[in-house]
């Protein structure tokens, strides 16, 4: 898992340095802290959120957004309805906590999948 602290993930740069690390680490998902992410991934106008996710998919790695984003979701319909709809996927998933993230992995359909916080400074 990423830390809390590092390299801010603002664009699709810093998505491709979390996806080389997490393919040299033979992970199948990157996980990142929620403090790791820039204010602008939160406001899907900004496409932010779009480009990062984007990238995930194409070199398919799955991505975990972990922590609290409640904040934000409480401010945009239009992020929680995001929010609910990559959970009810298996590529993009935003998690309260490691717990959650076990449960998911663990889960029905989930695989023996492995995840990394797979990002600099991690």
């Amino acid at each position: 898992m990423c830390g809390a602290e590092g390299e801010t993930i603002a664009g699709e740069r810093q998505a491709l340095d979390c996806i080389g690390n997490a393919s040299y680490q033979g992970a199948q998902w990157a996980v990142i802290p929620v403090e790791r992410l820039d204010e602008s991934f939160f406001r899907l106008t900004t496409r932010v959120a779009g480009d990062i996710i984007q990238k995930f998919v194409q070199y398919r790695v799955g991505v975990v957004v972990l922590g609290d984003i409640s904040r934000h979701t409480a401010a945009s319909a239009a992020l929680r309805d995001f929010v609910r709809e990559c959970n009810r996927g298996r590529q993009t998933w935003f998690l309260a906590d490691a717990g959650e993230l076990r449960e998911r992995l663990a889960g029905p359909g989930a695989g023996a999948s492995t995840a990394t916080g797979a990002g600099t400074g991690a």
